[in-house]
């Protein structure tokens, strides 16, 4: 296999003596969730000490879109290892698909590579690429380095096996598989962990539970970070978002973020307080769209909608419009830039946060929240004052909740345009990349220590 470096290098920046091996397939230009801390710590990790090494894949191989604009908000410095993979031509015939189990054997040969020549001193593992997990503890045999793992979703997660028999009987064959590969890879993975990162208190708390040899010390909770700078560089980027017209006299809602069938609470909640409102006073709502954006992670026609119909079970499915196409990362920013009011839709799962938060906070517009009250969600949106929550239990039912939702809907619709929250920036700041990045370098540092 090739070892191919792609030349950021600039010679004229002192490198770190502390190295951290990044492996995150998803790279820019690579358009995909898992991949925002990484790209978001890179400009940071310098100032406290470390040079991030980016393990990634190619990005041909990989579905979904991509987003050359991402590429702009690295630093010119950063080193890039780019890993081959198995050709999706040769392996879709029977179904196999993912980009993680295609590379897997290219990353650990040439991660090995990586650690041999450049040394690290932990390797970092930031990616829902699962699998690719278990190369941490193969590198901590062969190699003897210590490795962090990013647990931006559950790995292992029972919560589907806690539905109902009709929602079970969706699942299939290739589901079932994976979650017994994960029962095997999580536990053999975590035997040798040094830390876990989790955007979830949940998550800890479970995994403790399933696992007796691991301890609370080696867990922090640590949410993806605001990415002020993208921002900052947004209005210069000239960027026109085709979701809808911001200057049409509408008043226009968004969320964008994927959705599925553990937010139909929080939807059905939403669209029975519409129903409800509109009945009353019909005029006031012939101004209002509701546009629901990149709902599916699915490519091409395997893309499916989940919020349209059930808007139609309510009677409001002209209100709503549903793209389930995932849109690049910065026309996703201007769409929430051109938004009036920002909806935002909790899972029915307690333990499920949400990364999108800090940019629609940052979005400074105007928030309403239905999510659940375990969700971090709402105590971040509440201790920075950034927009309004209305909270459920996953045995509530969308009529308890409706005095609470026609409340915050009228809230929205007096709201001049172009209102902003009064969000208190300074309680926002510890959310920031840079402070996550700070928390993230300290949990690297006390890896170092444990081996010393």
């Amino acid at each position: 296999m090739q070892l191919k470096l792609e030349n950021k290098s600039d010679t004229s920046i002192k490198q770190p003596q502390k190295k951290v091996l990044i492996v995150t397939p998803n790279w820019p230009p690579v358009s995909y969730p898992d991949m925002h801390r990484a790209r978001m710590s890179v400009s940071f990790f310098g100032e406290f000490g470390w040079e991030p090494l980016i393990l990634k894949v190619d990005p041909n191989e990989q579905e979904g879109i991509k987003d050359e604009i991402l590429e702009r908000t690295i630093p010119t410095n950063t080193r890039i290892w780019q890993a081959g993979c198995i050709k999706k031509t040769w392996t879709q015939w029977f179904g196999l698909r993912n980009v993680g189990l295609r590379s897997f054997f290219h990353l650990a040969d040439l991660g090995s590579k990586i650690i041999e020549k450049e040394k690290p001193d932990v390797v970092f593992f930031s990616t829902t690429m699962f699998p690719l997990m278990s190369l941490g503890i193969y590198w901590y045999y062969r190699h003897g380095i210590s490795y962090v793992l990013d647990f931006q979703d559950p790995w292992l997660s029972d919560y589907y096996g806690n539905l109902s028999q009709d929602r079970k009987s969706r699942r299939n064959l290739k589901y079932k598989l994976s979650q017994v590969m994960a029962k095997f890879l999580e536990s053999l993975t975590l035997r040798k962990v040094c830390h876990v990162i989790s955007v979830s208190p949940e998550y800890p708390k479970t995994l403790c539970q399933r696992y007796g040899w691991l301890c609370g010390e080696q867990f922090s909770v640590l949410p993806f970070g605001a990415a002020e700078n993208d921002f900052e560089l947004l209005p210069n980027l000239n960027i026109k978002q085709n979701i809808f017209n911001p200057n049409d006299g509408k008043l226009h809602w968004v969320y964008v973020g994927r959705a599925g069938q553990d937010m139909a609470l929080a939807l059905r909640c939403l669209f029975l307080a519409i129903q409800t409102e509109r009945r009353r006073n019909p005029n006031l709502w012939q101004k209002v769209q509701l546009h629901f954006v990149g709902t599916s992670y699915a490519p091409g026609d395997r893309a499916t909608k989940t919020v349209e119909p059930i808007a139609q079970e309510f009677g409001v499915e002209d209100l709503v419009m549903e793209h389930p196409h995932r849109i690049p990362y910065f026309e996703a920013l201007q769409v929430l830039a051109d938004s009036d009011s920002i909806i935002m839709i909790g899972s029915d799962d307690p333990s499920y946060t949400a990364s999108k938060l800090y940019p629609y906070i940052l979005s400074r517009k105007p928030i309403l929240a239905i999510f659940h009250h375990q969700s971090s969600v709402v105590d971040i949106l509440q201790r920075c004052q950034a927009g309004q929550t209305v909270t459920f239990k996953s045995e509530s039912q969308p009529e308890n909740l409706l005095p609470q939702i026609i409340s915050q809907l009228n809230w929205l619709l007096s709201l001049p345009k172009g209102f902003k929250p009064p969000t208190n920036w300074s309680a926002f700041q510890p959310y920031t990349s840079r402070e996550m990045t700070r928390k993230l370098c300290s949990i690297f540092d006390n890896c170092m220590l444990m081996k010393i």
